[in-house]
């Protein structure tokens, strides 16, 4: 074989390598980027090693019949979990509040993941073409925030459950109801030392909880409001009609509705306890 330009070289003996090195290059083997290796120092592109995959082929195989090289790290890492079944706390409040406002979610915001956040997230993730885990993965919480505004305090403590306002100075002597509206929290305090700590719900704009400092008057598990008929579970009165007291439509509806002028307690077992260890003549301290 003659090529143009190289017949001397080719003739001469011990050259067959070199030669066989010139004539890849004329014959285009190897694919070179312009200018030689490419930016980040990578070695030319051979495009016709026996063991490349097809393209188009079957997963799994290559043109030479052997097996393909295994899947990447990357390939073979689980998305990571944000959020699952039985995690509490702030943040799962806040994928709540965020699931409710796209209305995948109706209950709470309680800050746990229970069945009916796991249903919710995976009717967000079917309806999204992702997979149906129930689980918050990081695609689909990076969804979800940007389909949803950052939720406020109002949003996060729809349903209770927020921090406890600090006691107020009148609370720190003797056995209390502290009760902030600030926080929407009520204290039971002995001697400055917080027994116990609940969510509750004050009375509407017309009918408003009264501030200032009061004193349990009466007792009475089973009442029912004479004026409006409703069922008062746990009541302790401490300024004529208003008294603190277990309520249905609080556990139901959250902070959705209001009282006409009680304070409300929605959980049953909470207020059941406290109903336990009040006396008459306890000091009852509501404040902002």
């Amino acid at each position: 074989m003659k090529v143009s330009g190289y017949s001397g070289i080719l003739g001469r003996p011990g050259m067959a390598l070199a030669s066989a090195a010139v004539l890849t290059v004329l014959c285009g083997c190897t694919v070179q980027p312009p200018g030689g290796d490419d930016a980040k120092g990578r070695s030319p592109v051979h495009v016709d090693l026996p063991d490349s995959t097809t393209p188009g082929g079957t997963a799994g195989t290559t043109t030479a019949g052997t097996p393909a090289p295994a899947p990447s790290a990357v390939e073979t890492v689980p998305p990571h979990i944000v959020f699952t079944r039985g995690d509490t706390g702030t943040g799962v409040r806040e994928l709540q509040a965020r699931l409710r406002q796209v209305a995948w979610l109706f209950d709470g915001p309680t800050g746990t993941y229970d069945d009916l956040t796991a249903q919710a997230v995976k009717g967000f993730q079917g309806k999204r073409g992702l997979p149906r885990t129930g689980e918050t993965d990081a695609v689909t919480w990076r969804r979800l925030v940007r389909m949803t505004h950052e939720p406020g305090k109002w949003e996060l403590y729809l349903m209770g459950g927020q921090p406890a306002a600090a006691p107020d100075p009148r609370c720190l002597t003797g056995r209390v109801l502290c009760i902030s509206k600030t926080s929407r929290t009520l204290r039971w305090m002995i001697d400055g030392r917080t027994v116990s700590t609940m969510s509750v719900r004050f009375g509407a704009q017309y009918t408003p909880t009264r501030e200032g400092v009061f004193h349990v008057y009466w007792k009475s598990r089973h009442h029912v409001s004479t004026l409006y008929h409703s069922s008062m579970p746990y009541a302790m009165f401490f300024s004529g009609g208003q008294a603190v007291h277990y309520s249905y439509d609080f556990a139901a509806r959250g902070y959705a509705g209001g009282s006409h002028g009680c304070v409300n307690v929605r959980d049953e077992a909470a207020i059941a306890d406290l109903f336990a260890q009040v006396r008459s003549g306890d000091k009852v301290v509501v404040y902002w």
